[in-house]
């Protein structure tokens, strides 16, 4: 959980206990941003993670080419 979303929180409950809506409000806004930053990161991680995969199957299979160990190219007879 980051700052906005702690801060956030205290403010609404600030707010909250205080009668002040704009405080709450402020607070209610603060937190969400909080959340949207984590979903923003979460989808960062894991779209990093899908593209260092798909670099790593390009490195091997490139590396299979270039030693000779491309069964892919091979008729299936000659892969048995």
């Amino acid at each position: 959980m980051d700052s906005d979303r702690i801060e956030g929180k205290a403010k609404e409950v600030e707010g909250t206990i205080t009668g002040d809506e704009s405080r709450e409000a402020e607070g209610k806004a603060q937190g969400n941003w909080g959340e949207t930053k984590d979903k923003a990161d979460d989808a960062w991680d894991g779209a990093k993670d899908k593209a260092d995969d798909a670099w790593e199957g390009v490195k091997d299979k490139v590396g299979d080419v270039l030693d000779g160990d491309d069964d892919d190219n091979k008729p299936e007879a000659e892969r048995l």
